[in-house]
Parts: C-alpha cells; sequence; structure tokens
C-alpha cells in the first residue's frame, strides 16, 4: 500500500513537475521571509546581552511581557488600538463597498478607470508626505484651515497640534482617504466578476437599482467582504505606525488619543533599548489576531458555511 502511494506521488510530481518548479520561487521566498524569522521569537522570552548571543543570553520567562503590561500606559494605548481598529474596519467597509458600486455603474471606462486611479493614489503614497500635508492644512502658523476656512467661518485659529479631542476624527479621515482606494478597488473586482444576468432577471422582476444592490450585488460579493473583514480582525491589535507616528508629528501633547501599541513599543525601544520587550509585544499581537481570526472564522462558518474563510 505504502508503495502504491509513494508511485503515485513520483507519479503526479514528474506529471506537473513544471507547476512546482513554477511554484517553487514562491515557497523559498516564503520561508526565508516569512518562516525562518519566527525563531527570532525567543527573543521575546530572554533578557537580551548581545555579548552572550541570542542564544546564551538570561531566560526570564514572561517578565518582557509584564512590562508592556503592568505600564500605566497599558489600558490606554490597548483601548486606542482596539477602537481605532474598529472603526477603521467597519467605515472602510461600507465607504469601499460603496466607491465600488459607483465605480461599476460608469458607463465609460475612462472616467472608470480615472476615478481608481484617483481614489487608489493616496494609497501609495508614504505616511510622511501625508503627515506633511496634514501639516498643510493644520498648522498654525500657515495652514490652509486656520488661514483659509476658519476665518470664514467666523472662528478662531485652533492650535490642532495641541488638542487631543480632536484627533481621534482627524486620523480616522485621514485613515480612510488613505486606505479606501485599495479596498475599493479589490471589492470593484469583485462587482465585476457578477454574471449580467443576475442582474437581467432581477429587472424582470421589476427590481431597481437599489433593490438590485441589496438583492444582487452585495449577497455575491460577501465572500470577498468577510475575507477582506477576516484579515483586518486579524491585525486589529495592530496599528498603522505611519498614521499614528508620522501624521501628529510625534506630539506629545496628543499622545492621549494617538498612542497605541505599536507607537508605545517604539518609543520604549528608543528610551531603553529593550528589544525583548519589542519582540514580546509583537509575538503577543500576532497570537491574539490569531485568535481572533479564528473566532470569527468559526462565527462565520456557523452563519453560512460558504462564506468562511476555511
Amino acid at each position: 500500500m505504502a508503495s502504491q502511494i509513494n508511485r503515485t506521488s513520483w507519479h503526479k510530481l514528474k506529471r506537473y513537475k513544471t507547476l512546482y518548479l513554477m511554484v517553487l520561487p514562491g515557497v523559498i521566498y516564503l520561508l526565508i521571509n516569512n518562516y525562518l524569522p519566527m525563531l527570532g521569537l525567543v527573543i521575546a522570552f530572554k533578557d537580551i546581552n548581545f555579548s552572550k548571543g541570542i542564544i546564551a543570553s538570561d531566560w526570564i520567562g514572561l517578565k518582557n511581557f509584564e512590562y508592556l503590561f503592568k505600564t500605566d500606559d497599558a489600558y490606554i494605548i490597548t483601548r486606542n488600538t482596539i477602537l481605532y481598529n474598529i472603526a477603521f474596519i467597519a467605515l472602510n467597509l461600507v465607504i469601499a463597498v460603496a466607491l465600488a458600486i459607483l465605480l461599476n455603474e460608469l458607463k465609460s471606462r475612462l472616467y472608470s478607470r480615472f476615478y481608481q486611479s484617483v481614489i487608489l493614489l493616496p494609497y501609495l503614497i508614504s505616511s510622511v508626505i501625508v503627515g506633511y500635508l496634514v501639516f498643510s492644512l493644520l498648522s498654525m502658523e500657515h495652514g490652509f484651515i486656520n488661514k483659509s476656512i476658519l476665518p470664514l467661518l467666523g472662528l478662531d485659529e485652533m492650535m490642532w497640534y495641541n488638542e487631543p479631542k480632536y484627533w481621534p476624527y482627524i486620523l480616522t479621515v485621514v485613515q480612510i482617504w488613505k486606505h479606501v482606494g485599495y479596498l475599493c478597488v479589490i471589492y470593484l473586482a469583485a462587482v465585476l466578476g457578477i454574471d449580467h444576468e443576475y442582474y437581467e432577471a432581477a429587472t424582470i422582476d421589476g427590481a431597481g437599482k437599489i433593490q438590485q444592490i441589496f438583492s444582487v450585488t452585495i449577497p455575491l460579493i460577501t465572500p470577498v467582504i468577510v475575507i477582506m473583514t477576516l484579515l483586518q480582525i486579524g491585525r486589529i491589535f495592530h496599528s498603522d505606525f505611519g498614521l499614528f507616528y508620522q501624521v501628529p508629528l510625534d506630539s506629545g501633547m496628543l499622545q492621549p488619543t494617538t498612542n497605541v501599541i505599536d507607537t508605545y513599543v517604539y518609543r520604549a525601544l528608543l528610551k531603553n533599548g529593550d528589544i525583548g520587550m519589542s519582540s514580546a509585544a509583537g509575538l503577543y499581537q500576532s497570537v491574539v489576531g490569531f485568535i481572533l481570526v479564528l473566532l470569527s472564522n468559526f462565527v462565520v462558518r456557523k452563519i453560512n458555511r460558504d462564506n468562511a474563510l476555511f
């Protein structure tokens, strides 16, 4: 029996050798870039001493994790990270799907491609540049809002970089502006893949455009929506470092509303040089994200097995 299985496997290997050779570079890259670095997770459990080396450094168990959770800022950074990401996931989903549906209604391919490019462009811009674009709007001395918009409304100029209460809204708007185009293109591809016969049948049944959107378009792209949402849930304990560090220009006054796990770990690493603590934070984020993906996928499978990621 074993020899028969081996012969079958060898036959398949010979038959599909061209395909296996095509896959090989990607597999090698995945192993080198994604799996070999996982050996460095041991750093999260050690007091790294470079004179001893990583392997010979003292084993300290969960002390690096204690440093992350026992700090006075633990609640603030965790709260900010989770609430921001929940808002980003929900708003990006609604806006990206709406834009994808609107772009699909454009009859001119030229206009459709133009708007796709315009919407996607912010996603390709560096966070450093985005930070200075925001600064050009909010600067006290020369900012467009302070010098042009607020005077028209009869309002006094504001020191935006000293007012934490406004930044949850500012960061949310900037994040959506930067990332919604990427999701929109993905959802648009899913919408374009829908067979027009479904819409023709809905039209014959008397369904209008709005009814077609809710009875045909959204149900048929739901699997893509679920997959993208699950992937984002997996990173709910991660945050866009550039958004929370570069856009507020690392202003200390704004940290109550802009400090998240990633920026906190970065500042702690600069201050203490403790790579063990930063590794512990990264491991914690990844493990929690992995668990959340499994739980979310389990819930989706219970509701509709066909929409689950796995």
